[in-house]
């Protein structure tokens, strides 16, 4: 039997903006009519012969236009949608959050012909000409909840036990979506939290959710929801979730690759899926050579990566400085087949647990993927431990190139010169931008504090302590020593002027040429000739850095504050080849 539209499909969906998931909801056939590219989504007319409504196509749907499946005169069924008012307009779009292609293009678009005789409709796809309806023709209607109650009747039982609990794919829900519900996994819980702010106290909580397909999501629990649902989650276990919200995933925040993040609130439906199958949900990697971690640095995508443990460090304590509580953080070292390192953190229970287990076998050179990682700095050790524990490795910050080809090529991207920075002072005045640029540095201080004492396993400044040694207040320790850090200001200049930057340890030491302790044991001995010979070697030799802009405030004078993030040796091959390609760029 030839395939055909829903009689008065539109009609039903008018009627049901919001159909509930959880309910017997007819079937809906309609006819897919213009539909257009409009950035990664496409839109569309949808017709049942009689009446029409203007419709995008949920972003994950795109694939189903391009493969073919779904064309323009094809049908479609729309199994979940919503229904959205245009703004200033009176006019709905219709969401279609998930469909099937029913058939492929008609020979024509499908008109209804009512007939005088009221002997019914005919759905005639061939018929070129609209429909004239004759001017005293009485047409039967009815009202949505009737024909809802005529296709629900009609429907076999079996049918409507099908349809009793629909479940969404996580990849399918979006903030425009009217009731849904999903099956998850729950794969991590967090810490039940509590938090001050100008609207009161609180407590709050996050969990990681899994579906069949690997899709993940965060939702977030406040107040009574948080109280309501932190026992009724437990870990590995499998839920239906239903009545949330969704919005726009915060990128500084979010742990999982997901545009949305959920919120449940005290209304919210959880249920554990106690009586059915249990399902382990399919792993989802996109992993990233350590070598070509550059572009990441300061970024908030997320990214995957996987290699062989080289060294696990004991575990210690972080006191934060937002709630002044103390959590456990932990560095591993892992390298990859690019013979490149890099440090992971663990923090909180991954320290303790999995970290714990990871020292435990460290020897046996353990492989671990790693999912969700956020890029912020490189450090880096010397071995690799798999195929050979004698093979040289570096760090993956080590010697940054600017090549194209390498994970420095971030020094090629968005490159400025330090004219386009300080000439205009609102830079970063929502939040830090990033920019490369090549400079030379022209003056450094010498009577300026250049570098401060240091923990030699944290890092943090330390103090000296009653007797002997140096307090740490980040371990909560002493120590009989301390290592010297940079923390310096120096101008920097190119062709357009001159701009000051703050300079850290790392990105010190390449410039200087020497460690913060060295240059201050120059400084120390004889004249101190050493020390102000090892500046003049450092002044005007060209560097590519990586900067961050953002305004400080200094005796109610808002300045710039340009950070170095990294630094690089100028490449001179690479560079002339990206000036030819600049002036090539002019050109034209």
């Amino acid at each position: 039997m030839a395939k055909s539209v829903s009689p008065d499909a539109i009609s039903v969906i008018l009627s049901n903006p919001t159909p509930d998931s959880s309910a017997v909801n007819p079937e809906i056939v309609v006819q897919v009519l213009d539909i257009k590219s409009a950035g990664n989504r496409y839109t569309f007319t949808v017709s049942d012969g009689k009446m029409k409504l203007k419709a995008i196509l949920q972003s994950s749907l795109s694939s189903e236009v391009i493969n073919g499946n779904i064309q323009s005169l094809g049908l479609i069924r729309v199994i979940d949608y919503t229904l959205n008012d245009i703004p200033n307009k009176n006019e709905k779009y219709l969401i279609v959050t998930k469909c099937e292609a029913v058939s492929p293009p008609l020979e024509a678009e499908v008109k209804v012909e009512v007939k005088s005789e009221g002997a019914g409709i005919q759905l005639n796809p061939k018929q070129d000409a609209g429909i004239v309806l004759k001017p005293k023709q009485e047409v039967v209607t009815k009202s949505a909840a009737q024909i809802i109650h005529e296709q629900n009747g009609n429907m076999a039982p079996s049918a409507r036990m099908a349809m009793t609990r629909r479940v969404h794919p996580l990849a399918s829900l979006n903030p425009y979506q009217g009731n849904w519900t999903i099956k998850v996994r729950l794969t991590s819980k967090g810490n039940m939290r509590t938090y001050k702010n100008a609207r009161g106290e609180g407590c709050v909580f996050n969990v990681e959710l899994t579906d069949e397909d690997g899709t993940q999501i965060q939702a977030t629990m406040f107040n009574e929801a948080a109280r309501k649902f932190f026992d009724v989650f437990q870990m590995g276990k499998v839920y239906y979730i239903s009545k949330g919200t969704l919005k726009v995933a915060n990128k500084q925040f979010k742990t999982v690759q997901n545009d949305y993040e959920m919120t449940l609130n005290e209304n919210s439906q959880v249920e554990e899926a106690s009586n059915e199958a249990a399902f382990i949900p399919e792993t989802k990697f996109n992993f990233v050579p350590i070598d070509e971690l550059g572009p990441y640095v300061g970024q908030k995508e997320l990214v995957d990566i996987i290699g062989v443990v080289q060294s696990v460090a004991p575990t210690m304590s972080i006191r934060r400085k937002i709630d002044n509580e103390t959590i456990p953080k932990r560095d591993i070292v892992i390298a990859d087949a690019t013979k490149k390192t890099v440090v992971v953190s663990l923090w909180n229970v991954l320290a303790t647990d999995i970290g714990q287990k990871l020292l435990d076998m460290v020897d046996e050179s353990p492989i671990v993927a790693i999912k969700s990682l956020r890029v912020s700095d490189f450090q880096g050790v010397s071995l690799y431990s798999s195929e050979g524990k004698e093979t040289s490795m570096e760090s993956v910050g080590a010697g940054l190139s600017p090549s194209l080809k390498s994970g420095g090529r971030s020094m090629y991207s968005d490159r400025v010169t330090l004219d386009h920075i300080t000439s205009n002072p609102s830079l970063g005045s929502d939040k830090p931008v990033f920019y490369s640029t090549r400079a030379c540095m022209s003056l450094i201080k010498p009577d300026q504090t250049m570098s401060y004492r240091a923990c030699k396993t944290c890092n943090k400044k330390v103090t000296e302590a009653i007797g002997s040694g140096y307090w740490c207040e980040g371990c909560q320790k002493n120590e009989e020593d301390c290592s010297l850090r940079y923390i310096l200001a120096a101008k920097f200049s190119d062709a357009t002027g001159g701009a000051w930057f703050s300079v850290f340890n790392n990105e010190a030491e390449k410039i200087i040429g020497c460690s913060a302790d060295e240059l201050d044991k120059m400084k120390s001995e004889g004249d101190g000739s050493g020390f102000q010979l090892q500046l003049k070697k450092a002044t005007w030799v060209p560097y590519l850095f990586r900067v961050s802009v953002a305004p400080r405030e200094y005796n109610n004078e808002k300045r710039q504050r340009i950070t170095v993030r990294a630094v690089a040796p100028v490449d001179f091959a690479a560079e002339s080849k990206f000036l030819l390609e600049e002036i090539a760029a002019m050109k034209v």
